[in-house]
């Protein structure tokens, strides 16, 4: 008799959006808030620029540690104790950075909590699970929303505290707070579990994770345009200030803040990325963002010198970036919900080193061949993200092995034992 497929696991309560967004913002904007206070925190603690810039790196490498070694757990961890935890301990960890008498304590403080702040990558999946087929692309999109508005809006919210209250370790107590009273409310409205109890270990969740990459063309094809689009991110942002701050414009270091603001309408434009995924597919909307990112690139570097177009094409670029990623994602959890954590390591992970080139090769080809060097490497890599799509539009002969971790009892390659 033929396995019957797993019904999708059922929440105590009804899904409710608007809150995994709300604490997925929450939550990631503990990974940005300290970078607008890093003078301050140098005039503080009496330490250069330099040194306290070592803050900001804790929370990136931080942020990537926490989504190798936690984000998995999810898979076969209890989702309400697992997501207790996490919030206990960042929000501990942020008291601590508060009250931290010197720069290491603060380092190794923010390195501790940007580990545990990783519950936007659980979030995520969770969302995209219990939403269904139907509905899978609109929740990743508005649950991706919350995490951009709350990546954006954290520099500003934690700048305008710095200024009013004279202390930067006020900022650290307010996302403390924040932090924690998702404790009293996001536990209670997940479900206990993703998937269904399994018994495998730590060890061979964290081991399965590149045979997950070899098994699912899907997770191949998002990885790949997802490290490309994310590196073209990074190659424009990590050298629009120095851009901005060099003639014939000579803008001070606000103005690259600012331009974080002014994209705020792309930012929220991404959203429709999601139901267009459900009604067109992720690749329809893979073409129509690399597009968009395409001639945001190509409209900066036209028109190096004017304001209005570098804010147009940082927009088309940030509406592209992010509806690629929403599509991205819309594709990986379509594997099935058992693995739906640690396909979305994997795809963050490789987002993530992308993101690292990108910001190492920008800033060394704009030092030796200025802006338009920059741009061009960016629009390779968009080109390189747009040939995967091409390619990966051609269809596949389909395996005959049935899949029980998917709704709807689908068919795809089989995964090695253990893995589901």
């Amino acid at each position: 008799m033929a396995p019957r497929p797993l019904a999708p696991a059922a929440p105590d309560r009804p899904l409710n959006v608007p809150l995994l967004a709300v604490a997925g913002a929450v939550t990631v904007a503990n990974i940005y808030f300290p970078q607008p206070l890093l003078a301050a925190v140098a005039h503080g603690l009496d330490v250069s620029e330099r040194t306290a810039g070592l803050i900001a790196s804790a929370a990136q490498i931080g942020y990537a540690l926490g989504i190798l070694l936690l984000v998995p757990l999810a898979d076969s961890a209890r989702l309400r104790r697992l997501t207790s935890v996490l919030l206990a301990l960042t929000s501990t960890a942020l008291l601590v950075a508060a009250a931290a008498p010197d720069v290491l304590t603060l380092t190794l403080a923010t390195l501790a909590l940007s580990t545990t702040t990783v519950l936007p990558q659980i979030l995520t999946p969770v969302a995209a699970v219990l939403a269904g087929p139907g509905r899978r692309g609109r929740v990743v999109g508005l649950v991706g929303l919350g995490l951009t508005l709350g990546s954006t809006l954290s520099r500003t919210v934690s700048g305008a505290v710095t200024d009013a209250t004279g202390s930067w370790r006020i900022a650290y107590g307010v996302a403390a707070v924040a932090t924690a009273a998702l404790l009293l409310v996001l536990p209670r409205r997940l479900p206990e579990r993703l998937g269904q109890p399994g018994h495998t270990s730590y060890a061979g969740l964290l081991a399965g994770l590149p045979r997950l990459l070899a098994v699912h063309r899907e997770l191949r094809i998002s990885a790949l345009v997802g490290a490309c689009v994310f590196a073209a991110f990074s190659v424009f942002w990590s050298v629009l200030a120095f851009h901005l701050a060099a003639p014939p414009l000579g803008y001070g270091p606000g103005a690259a803040g600012l331009f974080g603001l002014l994209t705020l309408p792309a930012a929220l434009l991404s959203a429709a990325a999601g139901p267009l995924a459900d009604r067109y597919g992720a690749s329809a909307v893979n073409v129509g963002s690399l597009v968009c990112a395409g001639l945001g690139l190509a409209l900066a570097g036209l028109a190096p010198s004017s304001p209005a177009a570098l804010v147009a094409g940082a927009n088309l670029l940030v509406v592209g970036v992010s509806s690629c990623q929403v599509a991205n994602q819309a594709r990986i959890f379509g594997i099935g919900r058992t693995v739906a954590a640690r396909v979305n390591t994997v795809f963050m992970l490789a987002t993530f080193a992308g993101g690292a080139l990108g910001s190492l090769a920008g800033s060394w080809l704009y030092a030796a061949h200025g802006w338009p060097a920059a741009l061009l490497a960016a629009g390779a890599c968009v080109a390189v993200a747009g040939l995967a799509v091409v390619v990966a539009a051609r269809p596949v002969a389909p395996s005959c092995v049935r899949d029980v971790t998917r709704e709807a009892g689908g068919i795809r390659p089989r995964i090695p034992q253990g893995e589901s």
